[in-house]
């Protein structure tokens, strides 16, 4: 039983993860293929590109949601990198100073 309420505590943690402080602040939404919109421009999507969802997993594109509110890097050519979707938590976190 002591294991099962342990087991129950972990899930209920939330998760930790970093993301790096040069990441940039946008509302992001799918819009077709290799291609979504941050802040109204439409940006491809790099080759090996990842989405990463408020749990840390790894989402297709077409399964973004509307109007999420992310972090996000581009490669030197202004192709998507990396996005991670904020949770509540991370949302309300200001950016770092620079």
């Amino acid at each position: 039983m002591l294991l099962v309420s342990a087991a129950g505590a972990a899930l209920a943690q939330p998760i930790l993860r970093t993301i790096p402080a040069d990441s940039k602040r946008g509302v992001m939404s799918p819009v077709q293929g290799m291609t979504v919109e941050i802040d109204g421009k439409r940006i491809e999507l790099a080759a090996g590109a990842q989405i990463r969802d408020d749990r840390n997993m790894i989402l297709v594109p077409t399964a973004l949601p509307r109007d999420a509110k992310v972090k996000y890097q581009l490669d030197p050519d202004g192709k998507l990198r990396r996005a991670w979707i904020l949770s509540p938590q991370e949302a309300a976190q200001p950016d770092p100073k620079k």
